[in-house]
């Protein structure tokens, strides 16, 4: 005879649904996907709902793209606008090509913010 009581499965590991390194969506990124979902006319898993994780990836499959084209990889208004503030306060010029790219607009800024 044992002095051990035996408790059958005290000591083995519980089996769960989800790993346990997932997390459930956010309130907020479930009220978005269900928003997207109303925009596209596309369901929203309701599995997804305890993967945060999953469900960002179906929003970012479910987002619209941005507008293409020619003028695509043009600064926006707000971009530009902000360059030349800064361009003002510290007496500097905004090279030309940075007009035709965002990228190199985003750059110029993040080199001459003001700290």
């Amino acid at each position: 005879m044992s002095i051990h009581p035996t408790l059958p499965g005290l000591f083995e590991p519980v089996q769960t649904a989800l790993p346990l390194d997932t997390q459930p969506a956010t309130e907020k990124q479930i009220a978005y996907a269900r928003t997207l979902a109303m925009k596209t006319g596309r369901d929203v898993p309701t599995a997804l709902f305890a993967d945060k994780a999953g469900l960002s990836a179906w929003i970012d499959q479910a987002k619209t793209k941005g507008p293409g084209g020619r003028f695509a990889a043009y600064p926006s208004a707000k971009q530009v606008q902000f360059a030349e503030r800064i361009a003002r306060l510290k007496r500097r010029q905004i090279p030309a090509e940075c007009f035709k790219d965002k990228v190199m607009m985003s750059r110029w800024i993040d080199g001459n913010k003001p700290r």
